[in-house]
């Protein structure tokens, strides 16, 4: 305790009696993807009006960034991702001016990385995710870390939600499907940044939970239900095509192949001879004998304006050849 409190006394003493200007207090890079930021506090027991100046090793020399700022932070993030730095700073008060206080900086060694974005679609019984990489700030192309880490990857943690058993899957790429899940189940998951090469991983993002729905896997109902429509609908299919066909054969054989027959009411009543013997008279002898000329005509269509068919013209002619034989008897 009491070596801790001697050198604030000396600083105390100093700052009181000689007027030196002390030098600027917890000096630290804040980075956080690949944004740098160096940070540091103002003196102690230093009532003047104090400026600061921040520099920069680049080669062989010291550059300024900051000069004469009263903040006491300076942004880095434009010099180069690759390689190592000496950073400095330094308070000024009018003539007076502190130490320099040095910190070493390698941007992609030191750089602390982000969580990743990432969005979770639930499908089929699985849970699709989708993760974005951090973009690096003062990139005019939009630059990720991946552009920077070529060995990048994701690390996945994913449990059911209410449990402390988490599963671990390492992607490469920026979507993953995880399956295997349990269906109408509430999961929670989180991923971080990491990259193989250099074994740095990044800060978790927070958890995400989402609920799975059915496997997708159909039940066995409806395969037989759309097995009975499909034979239906194929069935009528056949049905109708047969139907066009015999329809459309109909008519070609009407009007090309048209068909001529023997009334039916005829040939019923010539078949049976006892009926027309009733209409006709005894014999006549074989001196006597007369004949007359039957004729039957069809006529398959109207003509002109009459309505009757062939079968009345036929009986009306039979009718007439048998009045004009009783009448020649």
């Amino acid at each position: 305790m009491e070596r801790s409190f001697q050198p604030w006394l000396y600083s105390c003493f100093l700052t009181a009696v000689l007027a030196i200007l002390p030098e600027p207090k917890n000096v630290r890079m804040n980075s956080v993807n690949l944004k740098n930021i160096l940070q540091w506090e103002p003196p102690d027991f230093y009532k003047g009006n104090v400026t600061y100046t921040a520099q920069y090793k680049s080669y062989r020399s010291f550059d300024d960034k900051c000069k004469n700022i009263i903040l006491t932070s300076c942004d880095f993030s434009d010099i180069s991702k690759y390689g190592n730095y000496i950073l400095r700073v330094r308070a000024e008060s009018e003539d007076d001016q502190s130490d320099w206080v040095n910190v070493t900086f390698c941007p992609l060694e030191d750089t602390i990385i982000g969580p990743p974005e990432i969005q979770v679609e639930s499908l089929a019984g699985s849970l699709h995710l989708h993760f974005s990489c951090p973009n690096v700030e003062n990139e005019p192309n939009m630059w990720t870390l991946k552009d920077y880490y070529y060995s990048w990857t994701y690390n996945i943690q994913y449990w059911k939600n209410g449990t402390n058993d988490k599963l671990e899957k390492n992607v490469p790429h920026d979507s993953e499907v995880l399956s295997d899940l349990d269906p109408r189940t509430v999961y929670c998951l989180q991923v971080q940044g990491f990259v193989t090469d250099k074994n740095k991983t990044g800060e978790w993002s927070q958890p995400i939970c989402a609920q799975t729905t059915d496997n997708g896997l159909h039940p066995y109902w409806i395969y037989v239900a759309v097995l009975i429509v499909s034979m239906i609908v194929v069935l009528m299919l056949v049905l109708g095509c047969f139907c066009m066909v015999w329809y459309f054969y109909r008519k070609v054989k009407c009007t090309f192949f048209p068909g001529y027959s023997f009334p039916q009411h005829l040939k019923e009543y010539l078949e049976q001879p006892s009926k027309c013997n009733s209409f006709l008279l005894p014999v006549p002898s074989s001196e006597s004998e007369s004949f007359d000329k039957l004729s039957v005509i069809e006529e398959s269509e109207n003509t002109g304006h009459d309505t009757r068919g062939p079968c009345d013209y036929s009986t009306e002619v039979l009718q007439q050849s048998l009045l004009s034989g009783e009448k020649n008897t």
